[in-house]
């Protein structure tokens, strides 16, 4: 979505792989950082403004820079209920299919694969190096993290967590608001909110 400016929530690390890539990708944008706990730094250059949410109507465009899935949802909803519009920010060396179809405020980081036919939910985040092969379906506001690999077909429900270098295999589904652990590899369904560690993948109490 073209835009001149940009409200940017989250000053974390998180917040400045967003911004970098943000630049990169649209160098001239203006981009107000806002957060609840600023530093006395800026972060690449920007002042961070607090508190994260902005007082009143705020009708331009606007991403949410957390990594926690709760949060960056109900930061988002509420963005969206003071008339904002969710931001989508794709890093210049990443891969999206033009095949592929993204949610609003979905960020995808550097060296991400994004494959045709994959559905990327509102708000997902699609770390580095992040695989997300042909025909997924991503749920809205999960996480693919740094590394990790969904095969061809897998689908999430939402508020996922992907963990660094984990490998789903294709074909499966991953329940709303599961986590699977870094370096998992899932060989099977993950019910709704389980926790899955190790390879072959299972529960961590099992």
């Amino acid at each position: 979505m073209p835009t001149d400016t940009c409200l940017l929530i989250g000053a974390g690390g998180h917040g400045c792989v967003v911004l970098d890539a943000l630049l990169l990708a649209s160098p001239e944008i203006d981009v107000c950082v806002r957060d609840d706990f600023p530093t006395s730094l800026p972060l690449l250059g920007r002042t961070v403004v607090s508190p994260a949410l902005p007082p009143g109507v705020f009708e331009g465009a606007v991403h949410v820079a957390i990594g926690s899935n709760e949060v960056r949802c109900r930061l988002a909803s509420l963005m969206c209920e003071r008339g904002g519009r969710l931001l989508s920010v794709v890093h210049p060396v990443a891969t999206v299919s033009p095949h592929a179809t993204l949610g609003e405020g979905v960020f995808v980081a550097a060296r991400a694969v994004i494959a045709p036919r994959a559905r990327v939910g509102d708000g997902v985040i699609v770390n580095h190096g992040a695989v997300v092969d042909h025909d997924c379906e991503v749920g809205a506001w999960s996480h693919i993290a740094p590394g990790s690999v969904l095969g061809g077909g897998v689908t999430t429900g939402r508020r996922v967590l992907v963990g660094s270098g984990a490998i789903i295999l294709p074909g499966l589904h991953i329940g709303d608001d599961a986590i699977i652990a870094a370096g998992a590899v899932v060989t099977k369904d993950v019910a709704e909110g389980q926790l899955k560690v190790g390879i072959p993948a299972r529960n961590r109490h099992g």
